[in-house]
């Protein structure tokens, strides 16, 4: 959430920052909120200083002896129109966080400015895509060859956009799991955790899911639970109503955890094979860190993600995100995207984001500032390190041969039980 006194006092700085994402403020609407709140909450004031007031003459009236009968009714009446002017404050407070809470991070000075992804820029490149002497197969076609891939028994199990891996295909998303949680814990300092998989509707609230992108979610709303669209929700979540002490700070975690998304935004988008599932897998990075360190910690946790891509020799490119492609609650995104051959092209595996302290507000989430011993808000940062169901599919597809079987990388195989290739049983 945008802090409520930058909204007051820097309205233009607001409007221009959101203007830069093609978010109109609406600033009549949020300046007559603002009005109504100040007068009701003067007329509060005041009748609370009337009511005291009023109070302390109906002791003196009494210890003198004196008929008060007048004084307590008054103070009744005055009772009744606090009460009321309370009630109608609260709810104008209410509709002022609504407005609030309906806004998007302002971006970061250093964001290009652009209305889709055709205005993100590519910071770097890693790895050369592989040339076959053939025409290389999409992982559907490889999938469903060695029999490992099935899209049609998920179907009838479930709906569209759902997957039964078996074999080696399963073998190898466990495998991958275990190597990307074992690099991050023991290499990058990051402490691993598990989380439930469903969660409130504060924790969605928390991390900005709610309540823009309720229709992206997969609620259960007898209990009042929605399942998570990712790791990030539940383990940001781990900070909310805390204040951590300033030498428990930086703090890393890593989790993996199944992810469920409706995918009512995306339009038909990659509805062949496994790149857009309702179901799938992360390896998911959050970092709560002092706001001074926080795009230093994003170039650090990009890095981490980065390196689970170098592990296995995987291609892929680093693409900073314009204004317009940038997710909601974010100020600053970097896309890893890794090479795909029977696409060829790049496509998302990793979205690296410095959510600055827009989380962290609607949270609640601090740190006790080392020179001043004050709670401040925290910065909260997270990404993919990495999407798995994303990686299986660029391994299948970067190390194909042309009989069908797939070269298991390297740094794999010792999760692989040695093996350097699977093949069609």
């Amino acid at each position: 959430m945008i802090d409520p006194v930058q909204l007051r006092t820097s309205m233009d700085v607001v409007r221009a920052g959101l203007a830069r994402r093609g978010v109109e403020l609406d600033v009549a609407a949020y300046e007559a909120l603002e009005a109504e709140r100040k007068h009701l909450q003067v007329r509060t004031q005041e009748l609370q200083a009337l009511r005291n007031a009023r109070s302390r003459a109906i002791g003196i009236a009494k210890g003198r002896g004196e008929d008060a009968a007048a004084l307590m009714a008054e103070v009744a009446g005055l009772g009744e129109e606090l009460r009321d002017g309370e009630a109608k404050l609260a709810d104008l407070q209410q509709r002022i966080n609504d407005f609030a809470l309906g806004l998007p991070n302002v971006p970061h000075a250093s964001v290009p400015d652009g209305r889709d992804e055709t205005g993100n820029v590519e910071v770097r490149r890693w790895g050369a895509p592989p040339s076959f002497d053939f025409t290389p197969r999409d992982h559907v076609e490889l999938g469903e060859r060695l029999l490992g891939m099935d899209f049609e028994t998920a179907a009838k199990i479930a709906s569209a956009r759902f997957v039964v891996l078996s074999g080696a295909l399963a073998r190898m998303q466990r495998a991958l799991i275990q190597f990307m949680l074992d690099l991050h814990t023991r290499e990058h300092g990051y402490t691993e955790v598990y989380v439930p998989y469903m969660v409130n509707a504060d924790s969605m609230r928390g991390t900005g899911q709610l309540p823009k992108f309720a229709a992206d979610l997969f609620a259960i709303p007898e209990q009042g639970f929605f399942l998570i669209p990712t790791a990030e929700v539940p383990v940001t979540n781990i900070a909310r109503d805390r204040i951590y002490a300033a030498e428990e700070m930086p703090r890393r975690f890593v989790c993996h955890t199944p992810c469920f998304r409706s995918e009512a935004g995306s339009h038909g988008r990659d509805t062949r094979g496994m790149i857009r599932q309702h179901q799938f897998e992360k390896v998911e990075l959050v970092q709560l860190v002092e706001p001074a360190t926080s795009y230093q910690a994003l170039e650090e946790l990009t890095g981490h993600a980065e390196q689970v891509l170098k592990r296995l020799e995987l291609p892929y490119r680093v693409a900073a995100l314009c204004t317009g492609d940038m997710g909601f609650s974010a100020a600053k995104t970097y896309d890893l995207e890794v090479w795909l051959p029977s696409q060829g092209a790049y496509r998302e595996i990793s979205s690296c984001s410095n959510f600055e302290a827009f989380q962290a507000r609607r949270m609640l989430a601090r740190y006790r500032n080392r020179e001043t011993g004050k709670p401040e808000l925290l910065h909260t940062l997270n990404g993919s390190g990495l999407a798995v169901g994303r990686t299986l599919i660029a391994i299948m597809e970067n190390y194909q041969n042309a009989d069908g079987t797939i070269r298991v990388p390297p740094a794999l195989q010792p999760y692989m039980g040695s093996v350097t290739a699977i093949a069609p049983p």
